[in-house]
């Protein structure tokens, strides 16, 4: 997996991504912290593949998912009869990524009669497997993550202070989503590649509703905005969306009713004062539709109508008012309130 992988051009991931490349060759333990949803997985992924044991196994344990009782067994594995329904033996996780990386998702969520036996693994290098009298050595790399603060956690006497400091040798952190708005629109695109249609292709969205998405804050992160991207793709197969087109209920509850009071009314009284400058010839046969960046949506219904290389505004229309070429009458203007942002209540 490439450091592609990241996606974006702000600040905070172009760090990550060098931090990412430096520290990759490394041996040294790391410990990714960031919220739920942010990529930590994507980032332990980088690292592996960034370094000289991507040849080995990369090995994934999510501690937070596996039963107390069955979690020393996961991690170590063991041997036939250790326990009631131990029928055979069982290679664990620690073994599986001999050479590699093993990736322990959610270590906060680690019980505590546990992190003493991963401590002593972590400092002795070696395992023992349950019901087992022989150590094995092991050579792997190890890449914790959590969405907890481990140092209010080692506060409150939930997580061990000793395997916090053996854990956190090379810190690294993912960015929340509404700290990087300006990555939107690339992960929009991405995917609407990963969910795109087999036959009708990705959808695409207007200027506007990116612009709405950007203004979220993204309680889920980039998990949350990959789901929306799906329920779009599921909805608008291979359609260009504008925030009208999405029923309420499928946004998000921030993303629902965005437009002020009297936005629309506002918009249309000016726009309904002005003309549009006619230059195309043969006028289009069909309305067009351009975004302002008020926002709105503005669809110009007449015999003439004016294509341009960018999207018009109402300041477009009003810088005309008066204008017209003799080639046609006047647009007829409709408007209808997309997002609302920055508009006047």
């Amino acid at each position: 997996m490439s450091l592609d992988s990241l996606i974006g051009q702000s600040d905070s991931i172009l760090s990550l991504k060098a931090l990412v490349e430096s520290v990759a060759h490394s041996d040294a333990t790391v410990l990714v912290i960031g919220e739920s949803g942010t990529g930590k997985e994507l980032v332990a992924r980088a690292l592996h593949d960034h370094s000289p044991r991507n040849q080995a196994r990369f090995v994934p344990v999510n501690c937070g998912a596996i039963p107390r009782d069955l979690i020393e067994s996961e991690l170590f594995g063991h041997r036939r009869g250790a326990f009631t329904g131990a029928i055979s033996d069982r290679t664990g996780r620690f073994e599986l990524a001999q050479g590699g990386t093993l990736f322990l998702d959610e270590i906060g969520d680690l019980p505590l009669e546990m992190q003493v036996k991963l401590l002593r693994v972590l400092q002795e290098r070696t395992i023992d497997p349950v019901g087992s009298s022989k150590a094995i050595e092991i050579d792997v790399r190890v890449v914790a993550a959590t969405h907890k603060d481990l140092e209010a956690e080692v506060a409150a006497g939930r997580f061990r202070e000793d395997l916090y400091y053996r854990l956190n040798v090379l810190p690294l952190t993912t960015p929340p989503l509404r700290e990087r708005p300006e990555d939107i629109e690339a992960l929009c695109l991405h995917f609407a590649r990963v969910h795109a249609h087999p036959h009708r292709g990705a959808v695409t969205m207007t200027p506007v509703l990116l612009h709405a998405l950007e203004g979220y804050p993204w309680p889920g992160n980039i998990r949350e905005l990959s789901n929306l991207i799906a329920r779009f793709s599921a909805l608008f197969a291979g359609q260009r969306i504008c925030y009208p087109d999405v029923p309420q209920i499928m946004l998000p509850k921030g993303l629902r009713d965005m437009q002020p009071r009297g936005a629309k009314r506002q918009i249309g009284q000016a726009a309904s004062k002005a003309k549009a400058e006619v230059r195309s010839e043969p006028p289009p046969q069909e309305p067009v539709r351009v975004e302002t960046a008020a926002p709105a949506l503005v669809e110009a219904e007449s015999a003439g109508s004016d294509h341009q290389d960018r999207p018009l505004t109402v300041e477009d229309f009003l810088e005309h008012p008066e204008y017209e070429n003799g080639k046609s009458g006047p647009i007829q203007l409709k408007l209808e309130v997309e997002g609302g942002k920055g508009l006047p209540p």
